[in-house]
């Protein structure tokens, strides 16, 4: 499951979803006090497992232990909000899939979107446009786990966040992975199609 980790970042890179340094991704395993995630700033195309950060959980579960002389992936507070409550295995992946933020700036709500296109709303539930707030930010997290779990339990798979990318939750790595193909699959059809949003956002 760690290993994966590496697997799909490397695999999101080829798909031009991401540059070197950009994206991260999380697994918490079930029944584990810990969260494994990217590092901040690592060549994601070249990431090993042994490049994996493990934090431990503490704090009655409150908390996560940072390792001394580790720097965990900016994006860390997006990944605890939708981490910590979890109690079976978990993924948590964040990349700049560029169809998806393409159809976003041309103003499309992602979630409607994907209603006319059953292969995406089968299999991956889309949740609202999560507005454009700057990245490696408390507020982007905030705004990413309100959208994906507006009632405190998780009720969608993935989030689009406005002029920056998405955000998807699964049961593993590469589950995280399929969601945000799906989603970017439909958004290139939609976007070669020439149709236009019925509303900005």
């Amino acid at each position: 499951m760690i290993t994966a980790i590496g697997d799909v970042m490397r695999r999101c890179y080829d798909k031009g979803w991401i540059t070197t340094r950009d994206g991260n991704a999380s697994v918490r395993l079930r029944g584990a006090n810990c969260v494994y995630i990217t590092p901040s700033g690592i060549r994601k195309n070249t990431i090993r497992v042994e490049d994996i950060i493990k934090m431990k959980i503490v704090s009655g579960g409150q908390e996560l232990q940072i390792p001394e002389g580790t720097k965990p992936s900016g994006e860390l507070h997006m990944h605890w909000l939708l981490q910590r409550s979890a109690t079976k295995t978990r993924a948590v992946l964040h990349v700049h899939p560029t169809h998806v933020i393409a159809a976003m700036h041309a103003g499309w709500d992602l979630k409607e979107l994907c209603k006319p296109f059953a292969e995406i709303y089968r299999y991956t539930r889309v949740g609202p446009n999560v507005p454009e707030i700057p990245a490696v930010t408390e507020q982007l997290g905030n705004a990413t786990y309100l959208a994906m779990c507006p009632t405190d339990n998780l009720e969608f798979d993935i989030v689009g966040q406005v002029g920056h990318g998405v955000c998807a939750v699964a049961g593993d790595p590469w589950t995280a992975y399929e969601h945000v193909e799906r989603l970017d699959h439909i958004c290139e059809i939609v976007l070669k199609s020439g149709v236009k949003p019925p509303t900005s956002l």
